[in-house]
């Protein structure tokens, strides 16, 4: 089919004879066009593409039926021919025939029918306007030539609820919007209605999409922890805390060349952290002497490698200038063939090559000439500082370097004697601190008696002066007691008073003088020695109350 277009291209032309159809008719244009997939947007009377171009055989329901959409020749993504301009002119519909119905299409001259926003994830349609005998078969029928149905859900109110298994269907269905649906080939109202296919808002749908969203979105973090985790620089070793037993672990991993670094990175945490005191201080110096001795090893590399540079270097020197020389040689044969006698037998393409190579082979032996030149200019301005510096000869530098080793040999065996003395001193100042410690837990014994007995003689007051103050209750309710007597008795004595009153004015009315007087003696004699006996009583309840100290009070 490609290459029937491709050999048509080149027949465009403005030929009206290999039209079947009059081009005065823009609606069967329009249909020609649609059938080939394309939006018309030729003028009227002007030739577009010729028939070889044409798909033969096309099927204008191939688009409904099969749910394949047909090449476009005219599309700009075959490059055969530019895309067209962009216009306004709608798309034309077809009638589609089904086994159960017809769907013709309605008025390309209304307005296309209005849609909703289009939800997240839609897979859901509503399709209003069903005739009122149309079953879920028919749906179905005619539905399902949009894509896989998985659910539909029909309301008694010629309206339903179309599920498909994927987004891009529901386009589809989308396109079918504004058809009259004609059940056979009646006539009758309930046979018929007009199509309207939006989309809906489903649970479902939303449900799904969000759950695609939240797997893309947790894909996308762990492909970034991914990421940060290879771009992460590596985390350093732990280090393990201090400890005598592995102070001496770290003592042997530093006499070891090939555990040193790890050993001493472990010993500069341990040290910054505070680790040492004075009871460890004799392990830290004997593992940073450990320390130390590995200066003499790192020198000893460093000139055997320093060694190997220079021999490097005279390598180097020396594959530099047979280089040279070979290039040097290179160039004399080019010189040589430019030359009367082998010149004038070359043609002059070989001549123009030869020219070549040779400037770029004197090229290339400048820049090493220069780069070899460089190379004795270093070394002899390092041989002029080592002359004006006036090194000793190789013999006294040997003397020099074994009498360097002695003087470092006495050196350490005198900082080891100087960490024994140290060590001595600190063990006397850890006795001397355990027997003062001794003398203060002594002290601290005897402190601890002298506050136990003060402490049981203050309980032994406290309880004395608990019961001094029971006793001072118990006086204080007899107190009350006697002073309720008291009152009791005075309130006897007025009433006694009261009825001797009455007495007296008996007395006066009824002339019996004499022995009234008597009566009111008895009474009086008998009232003071009631008076007597409160007397006593509130003596003796007041009595001890005077013995009681002050003190004791509060």
């Amino acid at each position: 089919m490609m290459a029937a277009a491709a050999d048509g291209l080149g027949s465009i032309a403005i030929d009206t004879t290999q039209l079947n159809m009059s081009m005065t008719d823009p609606t069967a244009w329009a249909t020609a066009m649609n059938n080939l997939g394309m939006v018309p947007v030729g003028l009227p009377g002007q030739q577009l593409v010729s028939d070889s171009i044409c798909v033969p055989g096309f099927d204008p329901g191939l688009n409904m039926v099969t749910g394949i959409t047909p090449i476009n020749p005219m599309m700009p993504g075959l490059g055969l021919v530019p895309p067209p301009p962009p216009t306004e002119v709608a798309v034309v519909k077809e009638i589609i025939h089904c086994k159960s119905c017809t769907l013709f299409p309605q008025n390309p001259n209304l307005p296309p029918p209005s849609t909703r926003e289009r939800p997240p994830g839609c897979k859901t349609v509503f399709v209003g306007g069903l005739p009122e005998n149309a079953t879920e078969e028919i749906i179905q029928e005619v539905f399902e030539q949009c894509g896989d149905i998985t659910a539909i859900r029909k309301s008694k109110k010629n309206f339903c609820h179309i599920r498909f298994a994927e987004e891009f269907m529901v386009d589809k269905a989308i396109y079918l919007s504004g058809y009259r649906m004609r059940l056979g080939s009646s006539t009758d109202k309930k046979d018929s209605g007009r199509l309207h296919v939006d989309f809906a808002q489903a649970r479902d749908d939303f449900y799904e999409w969000e759950c695609r969203q939240r797997m893309r979105a947790r894909e996308e973090r762990h492909r970034r922890k991914l990421e940060e985790d290879r771009l992460r620089p590596p985390s350093p070793p732990a280090i393990m805390h201090y400890s005598e037993h592995e102070a001496a672990l770290l003592a042997e991993k530093l006499k070891d060349d090939s555990k040193f670094s790890e050993a001493v990175t472990v010993l500069l945490s341990w040290i910054e952290r505070g680790e040492v005191s004075r009871r460890s201080a004799n392990q830290f110096y004997s593992m940073v002497q450990s320390a130390n001795s590995h200066v003499r090893r790192l020198m000893n590399e460093k000139a055997t490698h320093e060694q190997e540079m220079e021999e490097a270097k005279e390598n180097f020197k020396n594959a530099l200038t047979g280089i040279l020389t070979q290039f040097e040689q290179i160039v004399a044969v080019f010189n040589a063939s430019t030359r009367q006698k082998a010149w004038d037998h070359f043609s002059k393409a070989q001549r123009k090559n030869i020219d070549i190579w040779r400037k770029h082979s004197e090229e290339l032996r400048n820049a090493q000439s220069e780069q070899l030149m460089g190379i004795r200019r270093e070394e002899e301005m390092e041989m002029s500082d080592d002359e004006s510096c006036d090194s000793p000869p190789k013999k006294m530098r040997v003397d020099e370097s074994a009498l360097a080793a002695q003087a470092y040999a006495l050196k350490e065996e005198n900082d080891s004697l100087r960490w024994q003395l140290d060590a001595y001193r600190n063990e006397v100042e850890l006795l001397k601190q355990e027997k003062e410690q001794l003398f203060r837990t002594e002290e601290n014994l005897t402190k601890d008696q002298q506050l136990q007995f003060l402490q049981q003689t203050m309980q032994g007051m406290q309880q004395q002066l608990l019961t001094i103050q029971e006793e001072l209750n118990n006086k204080k309710s007899e107190l009350e007691q006697a002073k309720e007597e008291q009152s009791h008795t005075q309130a006897l004595l007025k009433v006694l008073q009261e009825q001797l009153k009455g007495t007296k004015e008996l007395a006066e009315t009824n002339g019996h003088s004499h022995e009234d007087t008597n009566c009111e003696k008895q009474m009086r004699s008998g009232i003071w020695k009631h008076f007597g006996t409160v007397r006593v009583c509130l003596s003796t309840a007041l009595l001890p109350l005077q013995t009681v100290p002050l003190i004791e009070l509060t």
